[in-house]
């Protein structure tokens, strides 16, 4: 089972890579079929299997020996392995369908920011939509009790902060980081969504301090902040109640 889970996410991962590539042209994602960058030929089934392809071609199009992105065989393998994490973490139900719909949603989310420094309103919309009718579900057949009020809180809190932090900077943040920690915010409701927001700063400060310290960025290129906020969201996600119980017991000592 193992396998075909993994399998699935590769495939996914196929799909993720032209989204990458199209979004941010505003191109169809459907049409026209999967082809060539360089060459635009239409590309046959045999060279879009998952990770594969690129191995038999030794990372060359069939048709024009142009070079394929190292990106696409690594992304293919990570959405294979993040469907493998929460296939063992969840197994098969909804929580699966929704976890592995969300981090596919932010994998496309900071390749399109690191390369053109935009989060395209279209998927921050997607997420929020895919998780009210998560939560909804969650509610209705679930856990009753479960409080929606908490999420909205969140919301509201990230988006508040974010603001604040967005005319105190003079637009240090870009519009599209303040609506992604707001659906964050809706996700993991309060308190969590304050570490998120303390952890995508941290990793972005030291991040920021390595890349411009080997000279991979100068103080004038942009860093997108984006992929600092998802990043604070996976270690919040995962580890999250550890960090902030270690916190809440250290503070009453």
């Amino acid at each position: 089972m193992a396998i075909i889970i993994f399998l699935l996410g590769a495939i996914i991962g196929s799909f993720l890579n032209v989204c990458i590539y199209r979004i941010p042209k505003d191109e169809s994602i459907i049409f026209p079929g999967s082809h060539c960058a360089n060459c635009s030929t239409p590309l046959k089934w045999y060279d879009l299997i998952p990770v594969l392809s690129f191995l038999f071609l030794r990372g060359k199009c069939r048709y024009c020996g142009d070079k394929i992105s190292l990106q696409y065989p690594v992304i293919e393998l990570l959405s294979g392995i993040i469907f493998l994490i929460f296939y063992y973490r969840l197994g098969l139900n909804i929580d699966f369908s929704y976890y592995t719909f969300l981090f596919s949603i932010f994998i496309i989310i900071v390749l399109i920011d690191c390369r053109h420094q935009i989060i395209p309103n279209s998927l921050v919309l997607l997420i929020l939509i895919g998780t009210f009718i998560y939560r909804l579900i969650e509610f209705f057949i679930y856990d009753k009790h479960l409080s929606l009020f908490n999420y909205l809180y969140g919301l509201l809190i990230s988006v508040i902060l974010f603001l604040l932090i967005f005319i105190i900077s003079k637009g240090g943040i870009g519009g599209g980081d303040i609506k992604l920690i707001g659906v964050l915010g809706f996700i993991l409701g309060f308190p969590e969504i304050i570490l998120n927001i303390f952890l995508s700063f941290l990793i972005g400060a030291i991040i920021s301090v390595f890349l411009l310290a080997f000279r991979i960025k100068n103080k004038k290129d942009p860093i997108p902040f984006g992929p600092f906020i998802i990043l604070g969201f996976v270690v919040t996600f995962f580890w999250g109640e550890i960090i902030i119980d270690w916190y809440m017991l250290t503070m009453l000592r």
